[in-house]
């Protein structure tokens, strides 16, 4: 099992690696997702085998968007619908890549129904409900929730309260109103790790990023 992690693991630091040179944002807001999101599968009880699926998913979730132009991912304003179009296909480019490796193809399953929503109007696939993994049920909440507490160049991320409530008054339509309610029950430690900035934990066998972390502080800088 340690060397099929390690394996795995290896995979991600590369695609990882290839994001932050390409869009730093991405790199780091991924492992935020990550973090968000091992912490609602602990609140949850899920079994080690979904909580593990659900680290390397969030990990890779917007791979796909290394198939999105430059111009439109580090757009500094609002899209056109045009270019919302094309964002709109990173989930399904993630299917692509990572389907192709046996490894990940359920993995590839949660990455490309990421931006579903229960109300059947997400994409890319207008699924409903439990149609839609719980996997990328609990990735949807951990997106949205680090999307809206990151600070950007062109705007200051919201205060975790507001971006709770946000998250709170979308449950039933966009977000599983049970992923929803544990949400809600770990919000305090999620505010913590915000503030904080900690990186997720590691898997057994899982790389150290630090040296990812010190390229990072150092584009920065």
């Amino acid at each position: 099992m340690i060397p099929e992690l390690v394996r795995i693991h290896d995979v991600i630091d590369v695609v990882i690696s290839t994001l932050n040179a390409r869009d730093p944002y991405t790199s780091e807001h991924s492992f935020r997702v990550a973090l968000f999101s091992e912490l609602l599968s602990e609140q949850m009880s899920l079994p080690a085998r979904t909580h593990q699926r659900l680290h390397i998913a969030a990990h890779l979730h917007d791979i796909g968007k290394v198939g999105v132009p430059d111009g439109i991912l580090n757009k500094p304003g609002r899209l056109t619908e045009v270019e919302k179009l094309q964002i709109q296909l990173h989930p399904r480019i993630g299917f692509d890549i990572l389907q192709r490796l046996p490894t990940f193809r359920e993995v590839a399953r949660i990455v490309l129904h990421h931006h579903e929503r229960i109300d059947g109007l997400g994409y890319p696939n207008r699924l409903h409900g439990r149609q839609i993994p719980l996997e990328s049920r609990i990735i949807a909440v951990a997106d949205a929730f680090d999307a809206m507490t990151s600070d950007r160049p062109y705007r200051r991320g919201m205060p975790v309260e507001t971006a709770a409530e946000e998250i709170a008054r979308h449950a039933g339509d966009q977000f599983d109103p049970e992923v929803v309610a544990h949400f809600e029950r770990a919000i305090d430690l999620l505010a913590t790790h915000v503030q904080s900035g900690q990186e997720p934990t590691r898997l057994p066998g899982e790389p150290d990023h630090d040296s990812l972390m010190h390229s990072r502080i150092a584009s920065a800088a």
